[in-house]
């Protein structure tokens, strides 16, 4: 029995797929009379499937080793395309991460958009999300991976513009769409390129192919650069990181996906395929240097800004930022910790805050105070996930970073100066907003704001006590090594950094409106951080122009060149067919002179040619 879970574990991915593909005549509004409510149940009882599918795989593999399964797509002469699933313990971790996250997620959904009338729809993306995640976490094959992801980007578009009707929805899901393909623009040359080379796309067969690659220096880097775009924009990194802010339009349950798990996906491929850009240097430094940029930067602007959803998308880039930097430097497990606490943390943080979205039907934080007496259990919520995103011993943001920490303590000063920074700013920021939303007097519209309904409390609960109870999970698991392999400077740090990022919280005055400061360096900086380091419109001046600039020239050239040279050579052959229809007489004695004269000529030019 064991053997046959482990064999039909491909069934994991379709389980979300089915019910996606289930709920269509409830999304569509084919069936009308039973309301949403069984496209909901059955996504849900799909994912349970899912989820304890998953259990039982681990089960039977554990202490058995990894099983690699391939199932032959499509079997055509010499033509065999396959599709590799690795059934490790690690991704199958993963993938209980995934379903797990997605079943609290439909549950906190089901009582977020209970009123909503696209609630079959929204559930039916929502299983289309999961497939997708599930494969991603599980795949052997580069090729299958990119196909997935390209899912992701679908899913991500029209769960962005799932209220369509509002303009501002439909220019962030068309934003964030169009962001994310251009990485997976340059990684399909890096796809393409790789199974010309290496003449497989499974990871086992490039970690084997990479160890003899002999490789011009230029296209190494060529490539390495390829395979780095696509995460990149996946993870939200600079200078891609513009539609995980605009992302932020979408319903709230599939932002907690989003800035857990789906970003999460991206970064999970490429660990994968970080034995592929060793061989590119220029590549290991590129992802160094964009992630050390995006972690501090985004941490900077998460403090600027006043939506409450939009200050901690930028913390999930910043956290990402972390993971490049581990991949860069090429520490895996370090980027699997982070993504692993950071994941469990950050759902919960979205959880409460969509808690608390709902119920004051607003989310600036200028407008919203005084929650914590109203909203206990959004308050401990919010108070437990912000806990476990920091380096706070002993939950699990702590020893990610701390890992983190331990690895680049002797060799990267600078890096391990980022780590820091990321975790004061981060305690900052969560401290600011935690002042603002849930202390301090109540606003007009949180004066009567109300406890969430239970089935929104139900899953902040058990994450809740997920999130206390997980450092003993890692302890079973052995990812908390004992004090004498603990470096003590490197904890002292951590924990004085977020001391310190705690005073500076509670020190900073939070005015009612934010109003921005009377004095101009000040409200410069306000400025500067509010609106991203102007990157927005950087692109608009550089990259935006420049397309814009290059489309209305290939329109003039194209309408007064191109259909000018046509239009010239139709209208010369217009009038030479009206001119010589004069020159016709319909007389045969004509025609035959003219032809014995065109003979006669041709004749005297053979022969004088000749002599």
């Amino acid at each position: 029995m064991t053997q046959f879970f482990i064999e039909t574990s491909w069934l994991v991915p379709l389980y979300g797929l089915i019910g996606a593909i289930a709920s269509l005549p409830w999304a569509v509004g084919l069936v009308r009379r039973t309301g949403p409510r069984p496209a909901v149940y059955i996504n849900m009882l799909l994912t349970v499937v899912a989820l304890v599918h998953g259990l039982l795989i681990l089960q039977g593999i554990w202490g058995n080793g990894n099983q690699i399964l391939v199932l032959h797509w499509l079997q055509v002469a010499d033509l065999d395309l396959q599709l590799s699933l690795d059934i490790s313990i690690l991704n199958l971790g993963a993938l209980e991460l995934v379903t797990g996250l997605s079943l609290l997620a439909q549950f906190y959904a089901l009582g977020y958009m209970e009123k909503d009338w696209a609630l079959a729809r929204f559930f039916a993306l929502m299983g289309f999300f999961e497939a997708a995640m599930s494969g991603v976490v599980l795949s052997e094959s580069l090729f299958l991976s990119y196909s997935l992801l390209e899912m992701l980007t679908l899913s991500t578009y029209l769960l962005v513009g799932f209220w369509y009707a509002q303009p501002l929805v439909v220019t962030a899901a068309r934003d964030a769409f169009l962001t994310k393909r251009v990485g997976d623009v340059l990684l399909l040359m890096g796809v393409v390129s790789l199974a010309a080379l290496a003449g497989s796309l499974d990871f086992d067969s490039l970690d084997s192919w990479v160890k003899t690659a002999d490789l011009r220096p230029a296209f190494a880097n060529f490539l390495g650069l390829c395979l780095v775009a696509g995460p990149l924009g996946k993870c939200a990194q600079f200078p891609l990181h513009l539609w995980l802010d605009e992302a932020m339009e979408g319903p709230s349950p599939a932002s907690i996906l989003r800035n857990s798990v789906v970003v999460t996906c991206g970064a999970y491929v490429l660990i994968k395929l970080q034995p592929v850009i060793v061989i590119s240097p220029i590549a290991l430094d590129v992802l160094i240097a964009i992630g050390a940029v995006t972690a501090v930067g985004a941490s900077l602007v998460a403090l600027a800004q006043v939506d409450i959803k939009r200050t901690f998308s930028y913390s999930t880039s910043a956290y990402l930022g972390l993971v490049f930097i581990a991949v860069g430097t090429e520490w895996p497990g370090v980027a699997l910790m982070l993504l692993f606490t950071h994941a469990i943390a950050k759902a919960l943080l979205f959880m409460s805050v969509g808690g608390v979205i709902l119920t004051a039907n607003d989310q600036d934080i200028t407008n919203l105070g005084g929650l914590w007496s109203r909203m206990p259990a959004t308050t401990l919520a919010y108070l437990v996930g912000g806990a476990g995103l920091v380096g706070l011993l002993p939950l699990g943001g702590f020893w990610g970073l701390r890992l983190g920490l331990d690895f680049l303590w002797d060799e990267q000063p600078i890096l391990v100066a980022v780590f820091l920074v990321v975790n004061l700013l981060t305690v900052v920021n969560l401290v600011r907003v935690y002042r603002q939303v849930f202390l301090g007097e109540a606003q007009p519209r949180t004066r009567r704001a109300p406890e969430v309904a239970w089935p929104m409390a139900v899953p902040m609960v058990f994450l809740s006590v997920f999130t206390l109870l997980l450092p003993l999970l890692m302890d079973q698991m052995r990812l908390i090594p004992t004090w004498e392999y603990v470096n003590p400077p490197a904890v002292v740090m951590l924990v004085v950094s977020g001391i310190a990022g705690l005073a500076i919280g509670m020190a900073i005055p939070l005015q009612k409106s934010l109003s921005r400061s009377i004095q101009r360096p000040l409200r410069l900086l306000q400025d500067l951080l509010a609106y991203d380091f102007y990157t927005d419109r950087l692109y608009r001046v550089t990259v935006v122009s420049a397309v814009d600039t290059i489309a209305q020239f290939t329109s003039w050239f194209d309408r007064f060149v191109v259909d000018g040279l046509v239009n010239l050579v139709g209208l010369a052959s217009l009038f030479s067919g009206e001119s010589l229809k004069y020159s016709i007489s319909g007389q045969s004695q004509g025609y035959i002179f003219t032809i014995v004269l065109g003979v006669s000529l041709l004749g005297v030019l053979m022969t004088w040619s000749m002599w």
